[in-house]
């Protein structure tokens, strides 16, 4: 089971990299376009798609690490809720990491689809800016870097 769990984590870990290389790619080139006035080239828009897919694979992976994780955890009876609170380190792992990670590929999802739908090559550039940066903001901000107190996992 620990090999397992110690394979999905490596895949995860090095999965972040793709997801967070891609993600600001997308952002920052679609927000220099919008600026310049430049068109889209079909490169960039792959470039957003790719970074939504990876988004969606790195979801599936952090629910599967989720599940072997925690699967000894019951949330249903108020002692095993009670005690997943009391420590801040599960309380990260097991709630706000999994919670804010989510609302990220929602964004660049949410981000891709809107951007689809407006009317001008600098609305669809500008919505990708903005929900993709936000998205990498909150993806950097919830991350378990190796400085972070408690939380904190190796560089890969």
């Amino acid at each position: 089971m620990d090999g397992e769990f110690d394979l999905l984590r490596l895949f995860h870990s090095i999965l972040r990299w793709l997801v967070l290389l891609s993600v600001s790619s997308a952002g920052v080139i679609a927000l220099v376009g919008y600026i310049r006035k430049q068109p889209i080239i079909v490169w960039e828009r792959s470039l957003t798609i790719l970074a939504m897919v990876l988004c969606h694979v790195q979801l599936v992976v952090g629910l599967a690490l989720y599940a072997v994780k925690y699967k000894s955890y019951t949330l249903l009876t108020p002692r095993g809720f009670q005690s997943s609170l009391s420590s801040s380190v599960i309380r990260y792992w097991k709630y706000e990491h999994i919670a804010m990670m989510i609302i990220v590929i929602a964004l660049v999802t949410i981000g891709r689809m809107v951007s689809k739908k407006a009317k001008t090559e600098p609305g669809k550039q500008l919505r990708i800016a903005i929900f993709y940066l936000i998205a990498l903001l909150l993806m950097i901000m919830m991350m378990p870097w190796p400085f972070r107190e408690g939380v904190g996992r190796s560089w890969l």
